[in-house]
């Protein structure tokens, strides 16, 4: 059995090879792709057929959803994503399952097993019950938040808390966190991503280019136009400014 994992995100990757490859020796992992364009390029390809696409629904440059009414795929498909707003369509686009990050060794078990053995249709009420089921737990076992983003620097693998963050922002083409010591690391995932996983009660989404900790914010100074710009430790070197459209949200938030 050929295998194409659709995952953007590296440490995820990783962890689903680490399984697969432990799991299921025999498995091959055809490829794998970080973005709906190269997904779409690869199964393009003229030989590439899989058998079976663990297929990330948030990804770089749009959803796994384009994919699926872009090309015609027989592969069958298990979906996978931090979140279980998404599995009710997924079954609808014809997910043969759905497993919530962090991937569980069991459930990938039975995914995997219930596609070699041949299974064209999914007990969809079972298997939304045992989605909901799990997200439950996981909110139950504590704070539904992100705790932490692991960050790659090099051959280096960094843990960087949450509680450690002072803001994120996009420079260019590329996104940035910045920690409270100061230190600024490189990160890859979408700011829209990002916010739904932080506590909305500590982070405020400025603008389409920065998140901000409320603990960053040392004060903020009315100026032109009714806008509002805040004043970050540590400094960033641009100005960041809040909207006169959203500054009675912002001062509620912060009070």
């Amino acid at each position: 059995m050929k295998a194409l994992i659709v995952e953007d995100e590296r440490p995820a990757q990783e962890a689903l090879i680490r399984l697969l490859k432990r799991d299921f020796p025999d498995l091959e992992i055809a490829g794998v792709t970080e973005t709906v364009s190269d997904t779409l390029a690869w199964l393009r390809t003229p030989g590439n057929q899989p058998d079976l696409i663990f297929m990330d629904v948030e990804l770089t440059d749009g959803h796994c959803f384009e994919i699926l009414q872009q090309e015609d795929i027989r592969a069958k498909v298990i979906m996978t994503t931090a979140y279980d707003k998404y599995a009710i369509k997924a079954f609808e686009a014809g997910s043969i399952d759905y497993l919530l990050k962090p991937i569980d060794e069991t459930a990938l078990q039975r995914a995997v097993n219930r596609c070699r053995a041949g299974l064209e249709n999914s007990d969809i009420l079972k298997l939304l019950q045992h989605v909901q089921s799990l997200a439950h737990e996981r909110k139950t076992e504590g704070s539904p938040y992100r705790k932490r983003f692991i960050i790659h620097v090099g051959k280096n693998i960094i843990p960087v808390s949450t509680e450690d963050i002072a803001y994120f922002y996009v420079e260019g083409k590329d996104r940035y966190l910045t920690r409270k010591d100061g230190r600024i690391f490189y990160f890859d995932q979408q700011m829209e991503a990002v916010l739904e996983e932080l506590d909305p009660h500590v982070f405020f989404r400025v603008s389409r280019s920065y998140i901000v900790s409320i603990h960053a914010i040392t004060g903020f100074e009315r100026i032109f136009g009714s806008r509002l710009k805040l004043l970050l430790s540590p400094p960033l070197k641009a100005d960041i400014i809040v909207a006169r459209s959203r500054v009675r949200e912002f001062k509620d938030w912060i009070s």
